[in-house]
């Protein structure tokens, strides 16, 4: 190019760079002129290797983003990375093992400084490919097959004993059903490893066997499955909790269209949702708190801030749906 343009590689350096010196108005239009000729496109990746950078970069495998949890996952997260100079890169995997392990060789070869795992669906292909490449990697939420590593993420089967214990304490419901599916002809694509945890919790704490309304935790699987269970009037129950927020809106419908009315006819009761009050009714949920997982998930990542010692406790938060005021 330099050639072309008839003037030095330095001369030509200063005009790619915008400096350090300065060029006269007569050599920059030479050396614009034959970066056109030449149709030259710079090398951004060899450019950052040359220069200090600012920022670096971590990569964030998430298996759904239109799910609300995994949303507010990803915004903590994005905010944390950012105030510690650090782009994040997302990978929307779908909860598809191919797709998951595609991301995460794409962000080893781009070079990222560490990867965060939600909900894991190919946990030990992709710890072994970080292993492989020696790329720092932490789990969140939960994942699907075994891995030697801490997920960071709170107990989801104390989770379902803490609905189930307040629809019992509090309303003295002792015949529920469980709104979700935890098995793969249930669920292929899906967080089935929390569903069926949040089951075994609720199980714990009920006195008979827990009807299981099985769906592919879809909100369309949702309505379909407990509208067929409604319109047996001989399993009637007086309350229903829902394993996923994502089928928590689709069960209300369908409850209503069934004539019933929540809560006098039918109490429901969920997980996770930071949006719960904002529905005609407010949602009685058992919430995460996002905010420190993420903090705590970047902190292991990064090596940045200590390591809590403290359990992620989930928390109720009681609306009307349940029958509280």
């Amino acid at each position: 190019m330099a050639n072309r343009a008839g003037t030095s590689t330095a001369v030509v350096s200063y005009v790619l760079n915008n400096g350090p010196r300065p060029v006269s108005e007569v050599l920059r239009a030479k050396v614009l002129r034959a970066i056109d000729d030449l149709n030259y496109r710079p090398d951004g990746r060899a450019r950052a290797l040359r220069r200090p950078r600012r920022w670096r970069q971590i990569g964030l495998l998430v298996p759904d983003l239109t799910l609300p949890l995994f949303g507010e996952f990803v915004g903590r997260i994005e905010v944390e990375a950012r105030a510690r100079d650090h782009l994040t890169l997302i990978g929307n995997t779908g909860y598809d093992p191919e797709r998951e392990l595609e991301f995460a060789t794409a962000f080893a070869e781009v070079g990222v400084d560490g990867l965060l795992v939600v909900g894991a669906a190919n946990a030990p292909h992709t710890a072994n490919l970080c292993r492989r490449e020696h790329i720092p990697v932490v789990w969140m939420h939960n994942i699907r097959g075994a891995v030697e590593a801490d997920i960071v993420g709170i107990d989801h089967v104390h989770a379902g004993e803490l609905v189930a214990r307040h629809l019992l304490d509090v309303h003295d419901c002792r015949d529920l059903a469980f709104v979700g599916g935890f098995t793969e002809a249930d669920v292929c694509h899906g967080d089935r490893e929390t569903v069926q945890q949040r089951f075994e919790g609720v199980a714990s704490v009920v006195d008979q066997d827990l009807p299981i309304i099985r769906t592919d935790l879809t909100p369309s699987g949702a309505y379909a499955a407990v509208s067929a269970f409604l319109r047996d009037g001989a399993r009637a129950r007086s309350a229903f909790v829902v394993g996923t927020y994502g089928q928590t809106a689709a069960t209300i419908r369908a409850v209503a269209d069934a004539g019933l009315r929540i809560p006098d006819d039918i109490r429901v009761v969920g997980f996770d949702g930071s949006a719960a009050d904002y529905g005609r009714l407010r949602l009685t949920t058992v919430q995460q708190p996002v905010d420190a997982l993420a903090h705590e998930a970047l902190g292991r990542l990064l090596g940045d801030s200590p390591l809590s010692d403290d359990g992620f406790a989930p928390t109720l938060k009681v609306g009307e749906t349940c029958g509280c005021a």
